[in-house]
């Protein structure tokens, strides 16, 4: 079966790394956890986007060349991923050479084809965004300024006249709609599928694929003059990354592109087309997810509210904060974050109905029957375990639409269920006068909570492997299916080991 393939946007090197990089990323982590789970081979890319014009300024600003000052911030997120419990199988650089080389083929590939061409470019550039407008994209706003129609961005364009190497992204418009079209699931999520599609319909231009006023690029094949444009470089990464490995054929095409909605028309549109015209098989899938604000307002370099993601895990936990991100908003809506908010999630959630039931369930365990299990089930009498169980396909549902927070509301309301079957059972009354059904009771929590913690690992690695080893599980390298559990396969497996709570209250 061909690996899952999972990309995440290369990040732009222009300043270090904040809450919203690390949404994307998390995310696909627990997907590509999700699908490992499944027995799924899964490969997952990330990477860092290092050329264009705001790098050259950038490094300027710093005192630095272009090459250090983009190694410095690549290191940082490389570091971030490595803090925040990311597994990924490969990190690009558009640096690299293994990319620049493939970048350049790619390009005379289409130079031989006529997919692009040469000819001359008029019109507005904005350095903020690295992307081009044309005359009619523009309007003079009332001081007689062109500002760049994106509305998170808003700053002066320059107006520019030069030679470009142009993409024939016109070409593509009928044979991208018919993909669309026949792919429904290509456009995700299925709000955002109709700004695509307006979009197309309304008619595609030939698109700027090159500068000669940058020199900090990978350059145009046969003509030094010119630089590839940034956006057609970073797209690419997609394709040059497992084209540097032995088994491109098993890695492509990817599986899903995660990507923020504010580049979503570049890899919706743009990128698509480019596969196409290079005669490549297109995505599955491309999932444009939503932006943060913080404490109500859009994080900015003039507000100074990038939050750090370190800052976070320093008072709650690397655990908890990956949690937050998904359990928050459904993937793919915009949302708020707040230290508050997060707290409260934390104190409710984490602390009181997950750390506080396996504290109950493990304590009584030990206490009453002096921490160990029967090494087998009894299936006398209704099991909640395979209450649980049934719920499993559900969340798997959830999970491969990419609806992590549907996921976790699932979960938790079988955390909430368990919690209420603990209060009504009241097993420390029932030992008094039945120890032979306070057994069988406190047996079926702890099956209920393997199963819940395998349900968790995704989101919370490092806390499913703190239950796992208070519940006995010690031997498994992994997160334990429902099937395993109630196979017996992990009856008798290890003391129930007491341990200090899971998440203290903050």
């Amino acid at each position: 079966m061909k690996k899952y393939y999972i990309t995440t946007p290369l990040y732009y090197v222009n300043a270090a790394p904040h809450i919203g990089h690390a949404y994307t990323t998390v995310a696909a982590d627990v997907l590509a956890r999700h699908m490992r789970s499944k027995a799924r081979t899964v490969h997952l890319l990330t990477g860092t986007d290092e050329h264009g014009l705001k790098i050259e300024e950038a490094a300027r600003e710093a005192g630095l060349s272009p090459q250090a000052f983009a190694d410095r911030i690549s290191s940082q997120f490389r570091d971030l991923w490595k803090h925040l419990d990311i597994h990924f199988d490969d990190f690009i650089r558009t640096t690299e050479g293994r990319h620049e080389s493939r970048v350049q083929e790619c390009f005379a590939q289409l130079l031989q084809s006529g997919d692009i061409y040469k000819g001359r470019y008029q019109g507005y550039y904005c350095v903020s965004d690295e992307t081009y407008w044309t005359q009619t994209e523009t309007a003079p706003d009332e001081k007689g300024r062109r500002l760049c129609p994106n509305p998170e961005c808003r700053k002066p364009l320059q107006q520019v006249e030069e030679e470009s190497y142009f993409f024939r992204l016109s070409k593509y418009q009928e044979p991208l709609l018919r993909h669309y079209r026949g792919n429904p699931d290509f456009l995700r999520p299925a709000h955002r599928a109709n700004e695509i599609l307006r979009f197309v319909e309304g008619g595609l231009q030939d698109t700027s694929v090159s500068r000669t006023k940058v020199k900090w690029g990978v350059g145009v094949p046969g003509d030094q003059a010119h630089t590839v444009y940034v956006w057609f470089d970073a797209l690419l990464n997609y394709v040059t990354a497992p084209k540097s490995s032995p088994d491109f054929l098993d890695i492509w095409p990817a599986d899903v592109h995660i990507v923020g909605k504010e580049i979503y028309r570049f890899h919706a549109v743009t990128w698509p087309a480019m596969l196409l015209a290079l005669g490549l098989p297109l995505p599955k899938s491309v999932f444009a997810h939503g932006w943060w604000t913080v404490d109500g307002a859009k994080m900015s370099k003039s507000r100074g509210n990038f939050v750090d993601p370190r800052d976070i895990t320093r008072e709650f936990g690397v655990d908890a904060l990956r949690y937050f991100l998904l359990r928050e908003m459904p993937f793919g809506n915009d949302g708020d974050f707040s230290r508050e908010s997060l707290r409260k999630r934390y104190n409710a959630e984490l602390a009181n109905d997950l750390g506080n039931l396996i504290n109950r369930v493990v304590d009584m365990v030990d206490r009453y029957l002096a921490g160990e299990l029967p090494r087998r089930a009894s299936e006398e009498g209704p099991s909640l375990a395979r209450e649980l169980a049934d719920k499993s396909p559900a969340i798997t549902a959830r999970m491969e639409d990419l609806d992590f927070c549907g996921a976790l509301a699932l979960i938790w309301e079988a955390v909430g269920r368990l919690n209420a079957h603990v209060n009504e059972k009241a097993p420390w009354k029932l030992v008094k006068t039945d120890p032979e059904a306070t057994k069988a009771i406190l047996f079926d929590l702890v099956r209920c909570l393997r199963i819940v913690t395998g349900w968790i690992e995704p989101f919370m690695p490092q806390t499913a492997a703190k239950i796992h080893s208070q519940l006995g599980v010690r031997q498994f390298p992994g997160p334990l299916s429902p099937e395993q559990v109630l196979s017996g396969e992990t009856q008798g497996t290890g003391r129930i080991q007491k341990a200090p709570p899971l998440f203290p209250r903050k």
